[in-house]
């Protein structure tokens, strides 16, 4: 018999919630443009270099809208996984973080891509986003692999995933399209059986 899919429900969007020590995660609403645009104005030429070409209209009130429409049509089909990150003390928008390509039956796996706003990088608030999503992922959306791909050069995003339990799989060649060349990546992966072995060893192992 096939495994039940796992459908991202709460009774409202505000409720669905995923807390860290720093932060928290929840979805992208309507009322979350101005901060969102505002935030990825400023950091634009931080993120750039690391993500695909953005549209002329990226950063417009209708662009936002037609992105969280589309959040929410692949979140109700168990497709993906849009969220915002947001610190806990100020209620901040501090990022996001999107399990995307998900996939059931046999495969059982997602993938995991980031942004951080360039003000709030480097601080270890994404380290601490990954650290209560994880567990999400395998607890309770019951997934086994979570794979991530960044661009060899990409020396923050590969330690990130490295603090956090990912192994270095392999090399894709020309695999994604980003600021309007392919590139190639860095394949990593973490599996459910590897990051229960380190959570079982306590703090401090990798997971």
């Amino acid at each position: 018999m096939a495994p039940p899919v796992f459908r991202f429900r709460a009774r409202t969007q505000e409720e669905f919630r995923v807390e860290g020590e720093r932060i928290f995660l929840r979805y992208p609403l309507p009322g979350d443009f101005n901060e969102w645009s505002q935030l990825r104005a400023a950091s634009r030429a931080f993120l750039e270099p690391w993500e695909p070409r953005w549209p002329e209209d990226d950063l417009t009130r209708s662009a936002f809208r037609y992105r969280i429409r589309r959040y929410d049509a692949d979140r109700e089909a168990g497709l993906a996984l849009p969220l915002f990150v947001f610190h806990k003390s100020s209620g901040r928008l501090l990022g996001g973080v999107t399990l995307g390509s998900i996939r059931r039956g046999a495969a059982e796996c997602c993938s995991l891509g980031y942004w951080m706003g360039e003000q709030h990088a480097g601080k270890g608030l994404m380290l601490d986003a990954l650290k209560c999503l994880i567990p999400h992922v395998f607890d309770r959306m019951r997934l086994h692999r979570i794979e991530a791909a960044c661009i060899p050069d990409n020396a923050r995003s590969q330690r990130l995933l490295e603090k956090v339990g990912f192994r270095h799989e392999g090399y894709l060649n020309g695999y994604l399209k980003i600021n309007g060349a392919w590139r190639d990546h860095l394949l990593y992966a973490l599996i459910a059986e590897d990051w229960q072995a380190a959570r079982s060893k306590g703090p401090g192992s990798g997971g």
